[in-house]
């Protein structure tokens, strides 16, 4: 589904070129539960970027479900992450003046999709995320728990093929990153590609497989619980 090959991502500061990735090739098969793993620095949430079509590699080829991707206009892959790809982050970017609803609802406002529609979605995803009682909540009378499953709910309500989560936990309590993770965990179970970075070996590890980065290159890819 997903297949990267000879990856570059460069910046130039100052009079230095430096690689936050450098020759990364990867393949992901749909339906994988993958956590991308190494230190500060590693490459590791450029390499999700470069996924998610949110940045462009610098150098290399980056095929998604059979399309190759590397070169496609700033629209073209606006319309795919649209499409197929959830993102969910440490801080959880919800816009404020939104409800937990409206958040939800947001993605399939921007999509075109009728009120009717988008309506009944929210409200099956707000159900089935245990939310139904905030949702008319804004996001500052959450919890960071809740407003992270407003997050997935958002980034799953169009109902993607790959879901992308950034330290999902990171700014979590141990209890409410437990709930986070279970649910991102059943999500995949029913058939969600995911791809998980983190800096938390322990959280790595429930991954089925686990990719290591050091210094932009992929050091160590391994399967196991």
């Amino acid at each position: 589904m997903i297949r990267l090959q000879a990856i570059q991502r460069k910046f130039v500061v100052g009079d230095q070129t430096v690689y936050a990735l450098n020759g990364v090739s990867l393949e992901v098969e749909h339906g994988e539960y993958l956590s991308i793993m190494g230190p500060s620095g590693s490459g590791k949430s450029t390499l999700l970027n470069i996924i998610g079509l949110l940045d462009h590699p610098t150098s290399g080829q980056y095929w998604l479900a059979g399309k190759d991707v590397t070169g496609l206009a700033d629209e073209e892959r606006a319309e795919i992450r649209r499409e197929k790809i959830g993102f969910v982050f440490q801080l959880f970017h919800l816009v404020a003046r939104l409800t937990a609803a409206g958040n939800v609802e947001l993605p399939l406002t921007l999509a075109g999709l009728p009120r009717p529609e988008r309506e009944e979605r929210v409200r099956e995803l707000l159900a089935a995320y245990g939310l139904t009682a905030r949702a008319r909540h804004l996001p500052g009378q959450l919890s960071g728990g809740e407003r992270q499953r407003v997050a997935i709910a958002r980034a799953t309500v169009t109902r993607p093929e790959i879901l992308l989560a950034d330290e999902p936990t990171g700014n979590l309590d141990r209890s409410s990153g437990r709930e986070i993770i279970e649910l991102l965990e059943s999500l995949n179970r029913q058939g969600l590609t995911l791809l998980l970075v983190t800096h938390d070996p322990q959280l790595g590890r429930r991954a089925a497989r686990q990719v290591q980065m050091r210094d932009g290159r992929i050091s160590g890819d391994g399967r196991g619980g």
